[in-house]
């Protein structure tokens, strides 16, 4: 079997409400997804969700390549950007391209991916992220009664702004699944998106923690802050998670050999093959690790077989337009399917229909960092309560 090519997708993820986080606010809800499909001489087309960024380059390295051999793939295309670098984008480039590889690999032997990497239990403990910070009261209680439905007790809140309006979101939907579980404790973690210094989270966490008890704080500094993990974690009593912004296993190192996070987290559009060698070293010093993104299937098949994977982030309910993926959300965890490969499913009509609502790209948002993040007195940047100013609906 050889790689013979590939084709690029964008489809769009339409999550029917404002999403956002501490950085900023998308009101229409609309956010793109790039897809990669990766073809073969014996028919087999592999599907990779991430960047397409600097592809015709990164592809050069697997060009008539056996696409079975993944994980020395995976090396290769790292080689390929040696010189210019494999960070950002372009490590989603080479993750969307991995977790192709690995979908081709897992058709060809005719078995769901999660079973040719050695799971044995095909369901995945999940924790509901609604990605909420741009909503009010109601819409909040809505949607995590809705997350509490399909028996999830574990949530995690988009926050770092405001700690009085973070401690009364998170009671909110503290109340909302403890009465869906009968009583029974719910856990809670906070994302603050890099918004603060090392001394803002630590006195933001501990104001927390007066009245709550939360299982985590995740990225409170800047990604790449070994000493101000530490900082924090020593201040507060909530574990300190980290790492979906990390691009390369030596980025995880200086973090993980001080002891400055407990969570190890991996971003789905990184690719599986990094999400294994990151489990490997987190499990090397006793950390559990926890996949990152709205459609992390690549990572929910090699979460079942590394012995260290403590809980996958679930988003959205739905997947993408045009997308349909064989796993389902039951009981508080992901349930994936028989189907061989990675079970998903591309729609290429309903994905051209939706072209016509792609956002345009704009320069606020989530994913782009406030020009005074970090760098003021006290960490709100708003009035008091206020969450931040949502971007104008792209799309009518």
């Amino acid at each position: 079997m050889r790689i013979t090519g590939y084709r690029t997708l964008t489809t769009v993820q339409d999550w029917g409400r404002p999403i956002g986080d501490a950085n900023g606010v998308f009101a229409d809800g609309v956010v793109r997804v790039p897809i990669v499909l990766v073809e073969t001489d014996v028919g087999i087309t592999g599907v990779g969700l991430g960047s397409h960024v600097e592809i015709d380059s990164i592809f050069a390295a697997l060009e008539g390549e056996d696409p079975r051999g993944v994980t020395a793939l995976y090396d290769r295309m790292l080689r390929q950007t040696f010189k210019a670098g494999h960070a950002g984008a372009v490590f989603g480039t080479i993750g969307a391209l991995d977790t192709a590889l690995w979908d081709i690999k897992a058709q060809a032997a005719g078995e769901p991916l999660w079973r040719l990497l050695g799971g044995r239990d095909r369901r995945v403990p999940a924790y509901a992220s609604g990605v909420d910070i741009g909503l009010g009261d109601d819409e909040l209680v809505a949607l995590y009664e809705n997350y509490a439905a399909h028996g999830l007790r574990v949530a995690k809140l988009k926050g770092g702004l405001d700690v009085d309006r973070d401690r009364d979101r998170l009671i909110l939907v503290r109340d909302v699944l403890t009465a869906a579980g009968g009583g029974t404790r719910p856990g809670l973690m906070l994302d603050v998106n890099e918004a603060l210094t090392r001394k803002q989270a630590v006195r933001h966490v501990s104001e927390l923690e007066r009245t709550l008890d939360l299982i985590w704080i995740e990225e409170p500094v800047r990604r790449w802050d070994a000493e101000g993990h530490a900082v924090v974690g020593r201040g507060v009593r909530a574990s300190v998670a980290s790492g979906e912004n990390l691009t390369g296993i030596e980025q995880y190192r200086p973090l993980i050999s001080t002891g400055a996070i407990d969570v190890v987290q991996a971003a789905a559009g990184w690719g599986i093959t990094h999400f294994l060698r990151v489990s490997v070293l987190a499990h090397a010093h006793d950390l559990p690790v926890s996949p990152i993104g709205n459609t992390p299937v690549g990572l929910l098949h090699a979460a079942t077989s590394v012995p260290n994977h403590l809980v996958s982030e679930l988003q959205d309910l739905q997947p993408p337009s045009g997308i349909s993926i064989d796993l389902h959300v039951e009981d508080g965890a992901f349930v994936l399917g028989d189907s061989p490969g990675l079970g998903i499913r591309v729609d290429e009509e309903a994905i051209g229909a939706s072209r016509r609502r792609l956002a345009v790209p704009v320069t606020e948002g989530p994913h782009v960092r406030p020009e005074r993040a970090g760098q003021r007195l006290l960490a709100v940047v708003q009035g008091v309560g206020t969450p931040p100013e949502p971007l104008h609906p792209l799309h009518s």
